[in-house]
């Protein structure tokens, strides 16, 4: 056998899914420097809002992300706040019910956020008309504008679905520093540098705005756990336009232990292979209609991960050299660029006095990431193989006993 031959093919096969995952990165990147929306017009007329909080084991945060609603400078009679409470202790929900909101607990088996926002809409008294759903985490803060500038916000875009910039209200520990540059990250690329292409923006999963129609009848269709990418599938299908607004701020908790933040890693990398599973049988029709969000959506879960693609990219440069020195040197040029496109989608306040120690920390991330996505990749197959097999013995007829 010609492990030589082996060796070029598998080398050139990586390195060209990297190699396109990095193009894809730095082209964004680049226009993410071209900014819009940085002046938004006074609205001429107030909407009526619904807030859908859903908040699962999250009795810690939920409290001050309902207070932070509650402090709006919107009028209060234009807008109501539910807050679905799955899970939560009794002394929490004890507390929520003091507030003038409506308060929902249903107490699910099997636990998702898609459960918890359907649950509310089946709740919502017929009488209330709304013009708009407004999905928070259970864990975010607002500014007290924060309504009003939605408002504006939605006349200005004349989309059905907005995004805030969701971005980190803690930075305390360096799993939290880093998924807060991996936030922002996203943020340059996958919104702003869209918006500036004048493509979609990607849906985040809160600080969004969704007209409450279409809201109301897509949310019933989501099955799985990852509703924001079934309902982002939704709208490229249905040719409705995403719109992003950089100066709308959404204050995330991010994740402060290193085992919670691969745990999140691993859930994304499943969510993203699952959706690409799902919607790739549409890619020829959106390229033959001209569907350029659809296409780039589809495109955009072909990508490698950016945790397996910076895994790859390490294994590889570190091993070649060993093996055939020359093999390694485009590799060292594709880190080079996707180590440039990331510091263009990074903003400078995150470059503080702890840039260098959560740097070096990076690769340790990193490997522990792919550690963990392997071994969640590993069940899920698992899981499937499992599922498949009692399908076929269903199939197959038993042999009656005498």
């Amino acid at each position: 056998m010609n492990y030589w031959w082996i060796l070029n093919f598998v080398d050139w096969v990586l390195f060209g899914i990297v190699a396109i995952t990095a193009l894809y990165i730095l082209i964004f990147s680049i226009a993410s420097l071209f900014s819009r929306h940085s002046i938004v017009n006074k609205s001429k007329r107030q909407r009526r809002f619904i807030v859908l909080i859903p908040a699962y084991k999250q009795d810690h945060v939920v409290i001050q992300s309902v207070s932070s609603m509650l402090g709006q400078t919107y009028p209060q009679r234009l807008f109501d706040v539910v807050v679905i409470s799955d899970h939560e202790k009794e002394m929490t929900n004890m507390r929520l019910a003091q507030f003038p909101i409506t308060l929902l607990t249903p107490n699910f088996e099997v636990s998702t956020k898609a459960k918890s926002l359907q649950f509310a809409v089946l709740n919502l008294p017929q009488y209330k008309i709304y013009d708009a759903v407004l999905v928070l985490d259970a864990d975010n803060v607002v500014e007290p504008e924060f309504i009003e500038q939605m408002n504006d916000a939605y006349e200005a875009a004349g989309t059905k679905v907005i995004q805030a910039h969701r971005l980190s209200k803690n930075r305390d520990t360096s799993a939290a520093r880093l998924s807060s540059i991996f936030e922002e990250i996203n943020n340059s690329i996958f919104r702003r540098g869209h918006i500036a292409l004048g493509l979609s923006a990607a849906i985040n999963g809160s600080g969004m705005i969704y007209d409450f129609e279409w809201f109301k009848s897509h949310i019933m269709k989501v099955h799985t756990a990852g509703e924001d990418k079934e309902l982002e599938a939704m709208l490229m299908r249905e040719q409705i336009f995403v719109d992003y607004f950089d100066n709308i701020n959404v204050y995330d908790e991010k994740t402060r232990k290193t085992n919670d933040f691969n745990d999140q890693r691993s859930r994304w990398a499943s969510t993203q292979l699952h959706s690409l599973i799902s919607n790739l049988r549409y890619l020829p029709g959106a390229v033959l209609n001209r569907r350029y969000d659809h296409v780039d959506k589809i495109i955009q879960w072909m990508l490698v991960p950016r945790m397996i693609m910076m895994g790859i990219i390490m294994i590889m440069s570190i091993v070649l050299p060993f093996i055939y020195f020359t093999l390694a040197i485009k590799w060292w040029a594709v880190a080079a660029v996707v180590m440039f496109a990331f510091a263009l989608a990074t903003p400078d306040y995150l470059v503080d006095k702890n840039w260098d120690r959560d740097f070096l920390y990076a690769p340790l991330l990193t490997v522990g990431g792919l550690i963990n996505i392997a071994r969640v990749g590993k069940t899920e197959a698992d899981t499937r193989i499992n599922s498949f097999w009692q399908f076929f013995k269903r199939l197959v007829p038993r042999r009656s006993t005498p």
